[in-house]
């Protein structure tokens, strides 16, 4: 059956991009598969896969008592899109099920088959919002929420997951100036812009002059702690897609930007070009690059499991787990070491990660002092940093759940040093 309406394209869409996730793909690596949808249709079809992904688990407590056996992946798939498009985002139940039923139908004899049960269960799910307002924010994953509430606690773990099935709006870094009066949003203490969530960012004003660039408000923290001073020589280690090295060449530090990946180095250059600033790139191993002369300040957001992003890549908990976390930190601690070997005596490491694990963050910086005797850890303070999100050994903990007010921001965790004299 052909599908004619624009929106039931962009709902194919999705539901190939959520094939693409139970396969392991992230969001970004699938979106080959919306190649052939317009422009609208792709940021649609995107935006109903994310909110799917923050959803399955509600999603499925609903659907389950309505179904006699488990559906084929295909068929679960159209369910779920289905559900979260009634319960979650208000749209007519009416055309919400009719477009189900067409996508089984389009889907080949299996789906064709199961279309009159697709029709009956979503009839019945249309009258189930008052059962979903009552479920709980899908769950982290056990090996993430253990650590999670063994650290800060039960309710600190829900308030998390709420933030995370809230989504994220975009956050902008101005270049050092104002941003225009037409600007939507509102300003964050820390320094960022906050667009309203939807936003058009090349249509926005002062894109094609450079005048910002998007950057989410907790990573844009990392250079603000390191404090950059004009003509400082520092280099960004790991540094696309390229926002940190920006904020550095912007307060005109003197910028080495190294990434092991060549293309994502050129969207760094691109980036640069757009905002008029320059730096010098270089593709390699940060752990074999060394600079021509010992350097004022480095900054290492080092390679991590990126468990503080979930707001922005609800896909992440679904297609990893923790087996990857020991080698990550035992990777970020021979960063460390050798970033340490590149500054000048008194020089200073900023270290971060978007984690919300203590293994990438906390215990990573009492690791390093205890390896580094003369090594400090100073403050990780800036401005508009609330004194109650240092932790007692003066790193940066950052959560979702912080400004609740404002729509959270990403997990991090920053620590600044300072190598002995």
């Amino acid at each position: 059956m052909p599908l004619d309406k624009p929106r039931d394209h962009a709902r194919l869409g999705a539901l190939r991009l959520l094939a693409a996730v139970e396969d392991g793909a992230t969001l970004d690596e699938a979106a080959e598969a919306l190649e052939r949808l317009s422009p609208p249709d792709r940021a649609r079809a995107r935006r109903l896969a994310l909110e799917v992904l923050r959803r399955v688990e509600p999603a499925d407590a609903v659907l389950a008592p309505l179904l006699a056996r488990r559906p084929k992946p295909e068929i679960r798939r159209i369910l779920r899109l289905a559900t979260v498009e009634m319960l979650a985002l208000g749209e007519a139940p009416h055309g919400v099920v009719n477009a189900a039923v067409t996508l089984c139908r389009a889907s080949g004899g299996k789906g064709q088959a199961a279309a009159g049960m697709v029709n009956a269960v979503l009839r019945k799910i249309a009258g189930a919002g008052e059962a979903w307002a009552e479920l709980p924010a899908q769950h982290m994953p056990d090996w993430l929420r253990g650590p999670v509430v063994a650290t800060w606690g039960g309710a600190v773990a829900r308030a998390i997951e709420a933030a995370h099935e809230a989504g994220a709006a975009p956050d902008l870094t101005p270049r050092g100036m104002v941003l225009s009066d037409d600007m939507p949003g509102e300003a964050l203490p820390t320094g960022s812009w906050r667009l309203p969530a939807g936003s058009q960012i090349s249509a926005l004003p002062g894109y094609a002059k450079g005048d910002w660039w998007v950057q989410d408000a907790a990573a844009a923290l990392a250079v603000r702690v390191l404090d950059p001073r004009p003509g400082e020589v520092i280099a960004d280690l790991c540094a696309a897609p390229g926002g940190k090295t920006m904020q550095l060449a912007a307060a005109g530090a003197e910028v080495t930007a190294l990434d092991i990946s060549e293309s994502r180095l050129a969207r760094v250059a691109e980036n640069l070009a757009r905002c008029g600033l320059s730096a010098r790139l270089a593709a390699g191993d940060a752990l074999d690059w060394r600079p021509d002369q010992p350097l004022d300040a480095v900054l290492l957001d080092a390679p991590c499991s990126a468990t503080g992003t979930i707001r922005r890549h609800p896909e992440l908990p679904l297609i990893r787990d923790d087996s990857q976390i020991a080698a990550l930190a035992e990777l970020q601690a021979r960063l460390i070491d050798h970033a340490l070997t590149l500054l000048k005596p008194g020089g200073r490491l900023v270290f971060a990660t978007c984690s919300l694990l203590p293994a990438e963050g906390e215990d990573q910086l009492a690791a390093a002092l205890a390896r580094h005797p003369g090594l400090q850890a100073e403050p990780a303070t800036a401005p508009g940093v609330p004194a109650d999100w240092l932790t007692p050994a003066g790193g940066l903990r950052l959560r979702p759940d912080l400004w609740p007010e404002r729509g959270g921001m990403d997990g991090f965790f920053i620590a600044r040093l300072r190598k002995s004299s």
